[in-house]
């Protein structure tokens, strides 16, 4: 298969969810140009509340990107098959604490105030 064969597969895959995949981006970029503009800071702010929400939405993963795909996590049998699961619920953890941790500093910020 050629790179563009492959592409244009992944560009008809992705279509039924492109709002869904541009709602995310402009959110996320919502939250990080007003966590920013209050002076949030990734590296200075706490992580523990957001890590562990991030964590647990990557492993809700489990329950639901299986049903999403029409299969079954009884299906996920091969090792190939389980590093793809890993990835996406790693990718889903990682955009998950993308999300909530500048949110959880927005929150906090309020409540503080």
């Amino acid at each position: 298969m050629t790179l563009t064969g492959a592409l244009t597969i992944l560009g008809y895959a992705i279509m039924p969810y492109l709002w869904l995949i541009l709602l995310l981006l402009a959110t996320f970029i919502g939250l990080q140009i007003t966590a920013r503009l209050c002076g949030y800071r990734m590296w200075q702010h706490r992580m523990g509340v957001s890590l562990l929400l991030s964590v647990l939405v990557g492993l809700s993963g489990l329950l639901w990107i299986p049903a999403m795909t029409h299969s079954q996590l009884a299906y996920v049998a091969t090792v190939f098959d389980w590093v793809a699961m890993i990835g996406a619920l790693m990718g889903l953890a990682l955009v998950a604490f993308m999300l909530i941790h500048p949110a959880s500093y927005l929150f906090g910020r309020k409540n503080a105030h």
